[in-house]
Parts: structure tokens; sequence; C-alpha cells
């Protein structure tokens, strides 16, 4: 049967406005956005990566496909909170970030976005299953030769761009390469570390015998604990005292002294690379960006032990992490979101 002239061509004028009908329809205000790095297996009912207890205790349950991204995102009943998983190292969480903040069908322009995931712990400050909140990221771009090469006076043979030696503490600031130092909202990390400081992490028999082993190193020794202390980005999975004592002085060096190195990772600086250009665009907010970090394994080995042994080894920790990640950041998205009359355009600790 032949169509009306009418008929056809109503269809493809249908076809034609299909397009712009989609990209004119308004998107989803986003409240909360909750960044993990990866996750094991499926996202929910099984092993958990560090998704999987958001997305079942948030009630994540919606799927949306994300065709820039590396999984699929989730989002809540009322679309308000929106989970990713960025996939791991630096290259991914960057991607993944101007992915979602270029993404026409949320609104992040208030969105509180929680970078959220594990990490290795510096045993000088913190515990196996400790959560750090940052209000610093440093990434690791440098010069670096080989130190079986370097001067003897050299701890290592890693140094900053411009410089011809590591801890040149007389260089310019204006000389060292800009995109290793990322502040943060430190009103809102210490606003977020107070609402969290008193919570009862959890612990485990076999973690605590482990870190008894950590002797001269106090803080290594405790029970999990939530401090303040800044991230060290890096697509080098590191290990070691010297890898140790590199990332403090790294982090001391490029936030003027003002940081302090806790937890090594490899993804906070991309994310943090990728908001500094949607910020410009008018598509997030840096002022409410946190990231939160939580010690699945010590950044070195235990005195008596070698760094190959210990980077080689099982993690122990990662229940413990990923239960204290899950714990201090939810009870710190629930008290934005319970307030969102004010928060919305006022944001925490300001």
């Amino acid at each position: 049967m032949t169509r009306r002239p009418s008929a056809v061509l109503a269809t493809l004028l249908l076809l034609l406005l299909a397009p712009f009908t989609l990209a004119q329809q308004k998107p989803w205000p986003i409240r909360a956005v909750i960044i993990a790095t990866f996750e094991i297996g499926a996202d929910t009912g099984d092993i958990p990566g560090e998704f999987q207890l958001w997305a079942e205790r948030e009630h994540l349950d919606e799927v949306i496909e994300f065709p820039g991204g590396i999984h699929p995102l989730r989002t809540n009943a009322d679309h308000t909170i929106l989970g990713m998983v960025s996939g791991t190292t630096l290259v991914n969480s960057t991607a993944s970030m101007m992915a979602l903040g270029l993404d026409p069908r949320f609104d992040l322009t208030h969105a509180y976005i929680l970078i959220n995931g594990i990490a290795g712990v510096d045993p000088n400050d913190a515990s196996i299953g400790s959560a750090a909140w940052a209000r610093y990221v440093v990434g690791d771009v440098a010069r670096e030769i080989d130190p079986r090469e370097a001067p003897a006076t050299w701890p290592y043979g890693i140094f900053p761009v411009e410089a011809h030696e590591p801890r040149p503490e007389s260089i310019k600031r204006a000389q060292w390469f800009q995109g290793n130092s990322y502040p943060l909202n430190a009103k809102l990390a210490e606003w977020a570390y107070a609402k969290t400081k008193s919570l009862k992490l959890g612990d485990d028999p076999v973690v605590a015998k482990f870190r008894e082993g950590f002797t001269g190193f106090p803080n290594a020794q405790k029970p999990p604990f939530v401090l303040l202390g800044d991230t060290f980005a890096s697509d080098y999975y590191w290990h070691g005292k010297i890898m140790t004592e590199y990332a403090n002085d790294w982090v001391s060096l490029y936030t003027e002294k003002k940081g302090n190195f806790v937890m090594t990772e490899m993804e906070d600086s991309g994310f943090m690379n990728a908001i500094g250009r949607l910020a410009p665009m008018h598509k997030v907010d840096p002022a409410r960006v946190m990231v939160l970090r939580t010690g699945s394994n010590y950044s070195m080995p235990r005195p008596g032990h070698t760094a190959v042994e210990s980077v080689t080894a099982p993690y122990i920790g990662s229940k413990l992490a990923l239960e204290s990640a899950w714990l201090c950041g939810s009870t710190v998205l629930r008290d934005i979101l319970s307030h969102w009359d004010t928060t919305y355009a006022h944001v925490p600790g300001d």
C-alpha cells in the first residue's frame, strides 16, 4: 500500500526534528557524583570493588549507558545521584571525567563530586583502613634518571622539570610544572573531616596482627581512623621506603610545605586536570569537589622485610578500606543532600 504524500512528509519531519527534540530535553539536575576507579565483576551481588557498596547501599539501581566511558553509569530513582566507574590510571580518570562533564544529559553545575577509592597509605601517618580527606592532589610529571647513574648525594633519581636536582627548595614557583599541583577546597575538606572524625571504622584481626609489625610507626599500628591527608597520583605503581620519602618530598614541594603526603594512588591528578578544564566551561564547580582515599595497603614494607616482598604480597586490607570509604563518604554526602535547601547554593565550610 502506497503512503499518502502528507504521511510521508510528516514522517520525514519527525525524523529530522528528533535530534533537536532530544537535545532540548532538560538535563537531570545532579546533586552528587560518586566516582570510583574500578569494579570487580558485577556492580552488585559479588566480590566488591570500589563501586559496589555505593551501588547497593545508595540504591543506584538504574543503569545508564555511558558511551564516553568504560563502564555504565548508575543513578537513583529520582536521578539526583550519579555513580561513575572511571577506570584506573591517569589517562582513564581524565578521559572519563571529561566525558561525564560534557555529557548533555546531566547538569553538574551544582553537583558535589566525591572522588572515592582505595590507596597505599604512608605508615608514618595512618594505618590500613584509615580514611583521609585531601586538601591537595599532587601529580608526578618529572624528570628521571636511573638512580644508579645519579650523584651519590641524591636520595633518588627523580627531580622536577626545570630543576637540576631533587628537593630544589630554591627553585621559583613559577618554574614548576603547574599540572602537578591541585589545591582543593580546604574548608570543605575540613568540614567533611569534622563530620567523620568520630566515626568508628571497622577493623580486622588479620590486619591488626599485620600492623603490629610496623614497629617505630605508631600511626601505622593504630586501628583505622579518619584524618586530613593529601594524595599523590602516579601512573607508576611504586613502593618502598625510598619512594615513600620521594612522595613526601614531592607533595611538600608542590604545596609549598602546606600539604602532607598520606595516600598514593593512580588517578586523582587526572580527575583534577579534567575538572580544571570543565570549570571555565561552567560545567562543574571545583569548590564542590572532595577527594577521599582509604588505605588498602602500606606504601612501604614492615621493618625487616623487603620492598619486593611487600609490593607483591596480596592485599589484606581491601575490605576494610572499601567499608571505610563508603562509611565516611556516605556520611558526608547524606548530610549535604539532607540539607539541599542550603547546600544547593552554599558550600559547607565556607
